[in-house]
């Protein structure tokens, strides 16, 4: 059954953009919110409709608005805007005359080349920024647990910050470079624990204290600004 990728349907709150998806390992159609371009994800087993998602779209049509009202404004990657670096505000300075990607220059992101290539210079620069400081910070928590992660990747997450595959391999949001430093070393700090304990059981959040001072301040940090980090690019 053909499903548009994108689409934009009306909602008895106004329209909304919505990305279907089909899952094999669904059981049951679901909605979630992709922050990072507020849109509507719906999720479908394979024999569903795209029926049954417009129908669970409209009985859940205030939901969705309220999500999609209470997100933070958009922050594109351009000439002059301001971008997190480790919780610290830099602007964004296009200097087409400069050859060399992007580089800081004091309290300035500055990005050579053509117009057409600032936004991409700007998130590959934080994207090997955010691989340098969490590599960095994977390192010293897994010598201070005992514990070998087999790899560390960074990508581009829109419900996880971070996360630990049962083969050892950690995953983090390149995202998190935007944040301030103690929230990466929390989150670092949580996703090395997983190595040891899967679960979040008392063992798991002890080795999480061991490791990092931050989690008390982390969580709610995250939960109150991160929508912000994801709204930008």
């Amino acid at each position: 059954m053909h499903l548009p990728p994108v689409e934009i349907l009306t909602l008895p709150n106004g329209d909304a953009r919505v990305e279907w998806r089909r899952s094999a390992r669904a059981r049951r159609v679901s909605l979630r919110i992709d922050p990072r371009v507020g849109s509507v994800v719906v999720t479908l087993p394979p024999r569903a409709s795209r029926g049954a998602g417009v129908a669970l779209l409209m009985s859940h049509a205030d939901w969705v608005a309220d999500r999609l009202a209470a997100l933070p404004d958009h922050v594109s990657f351009a000439d002059g805007a301001l971008v997190p670096i480790c919780g610290v505000p830099y602007r964004i300075r296009h200097v087409p005359q400069r050859r060399g990607g992007a580089w800081i220059d004091g309290d300035e992101l500055h990005v050579a080349g053509g117009n057409e290539f600032v936004r991409r210079r700007v998130a590959d620069f934080l994207r090997l920024e955010a691989r340098r400081r969490l590599s960095a910070l994977v390192t010293v928590k897994a010598t201070m647990a005992e514990l070998n992660p087999r790899r560390l990747v960074v990508k581009d997450t829109c419900s996880r910050w971070g996360s630990c595959a049962p083969d050892g391999s950690l995953a983090f949001s390149w995202r998190l470079v935007m944040a301030p430093e103690f929230v990466q070393d929390y989150v670092t700090a949580h996703e090395v624990a997983h190595l040891q304990h899967m679960d979040h059981g008392p063992r798991f959040w002890a080795l999480v204290d061991r490791l990092t001072p931050h989690t008390g301040a982390a969580i709610p940090w995250l939960r109150t600004e991160g929508a912000r980090l994801l709204r930008m690019g």
